[in-house]
């Protein structure tokens, strides 16, 4: 996450002055004052493990410079703004920022971080990258560099769950699986193949994000493949 996960997963507006925490809002709040901090543990290959914390903050309404229209802010400790809106057809992010960039960049229209309706069956498309498969000997190592737009296929799984985090039992929570894949040289025998990407994230009805796992293997000996899981800790 703090290694650039968190585009997926964060952000948002009111568009039409409903009431924060209304509507859509309700699986997402937006409203200034909230604050979720996160244990991100990342495995890398076989054995390698880290944990370390997030923290995102939600700092309320402001008027993008990019249209001059307002959006919702939220801001991570590794140092990422994102402005998002919400309306009947969904949360939407539209900007966002890092601390060496001097002007918010806009996303492609459409960018769902969820998409109404709220329901078993809806689905999307949102463009993500490689965060965790990398390559064994040649450089850069990261995948990103050369895969930097890698369409994702979201789609609501469950409306009900219960999930259990280190901040306590949350329920109902919506389900979402991302899936994609990656064609990348895997070794000379079998040439090119296609990789796996997952992502499984959990919105909670009054709290929003409180987990989400990111998937990206390799049984190639020329990739390290990985793992990520984002669990809620604290949160107000």
């Amino acid at each position: 996450m703090r290694r650039c996960l968190l585009p997926l997963l964060l952000a948002a507006l009111t568009g039409c002055g409903r009431s924060p925490g209304a509507g859509n809002e309700a699986w997402f709040p937006l409203e200034a004052g909230h604050r979720w901090t996160y244990v991100v543990t990342t495995r890398s290959g076989l054995d390698a493990s880290e944990r370390e914390s997030l923290t995102l903050r939600t700092l309320g309404r402001e008027t993008l410079v990019l249209d001059d229209k307002p959006a919702w802010v939220r801001r991570s400790d590794s140092g990422i703004s994102y402005w998002l809106r919400a309306d009947d057809t969904g949360i939407v992010r539209v900007a966002s920022k890092s601390d060496m960039q001097p002007d918010p960049v806009a996303d492609a229209p459409g960018r769902f971080v969820l998409k109404a309706p709220f329901a078993v069956g809806t689905q999307w498309q949102a463009s993500t990258t490689t965060y965790l498969l990398m390559r064994t000997h040649e450089y850069p190592r990261e995948l990103k560099h050369s895969h930097p737009n890698i369409p994702m296929t979201y789609q609501i799984e469950a409306v009900a769950d219960e999930v259990r985090t280190p901040a306590g039992s949350f329920s109902p929570c919506l389900r979402v699986r991302g899936s994609a894949t990656v064609r990348v040289f895997v070794d000379p025998i079998s040439g090119f193949k296609d990789q796996p990407l997952t992502s499984v994230e959990w919105y909670c009805r009054g709290v929003g994000l409180v987990k989400m796992e990111r998937s990206e293997p390799s049984t190639s000996p020329m990739l390290v493949g990985g793992s990520r899981t984002l669990e809620l800790e604290a949160w107000q």
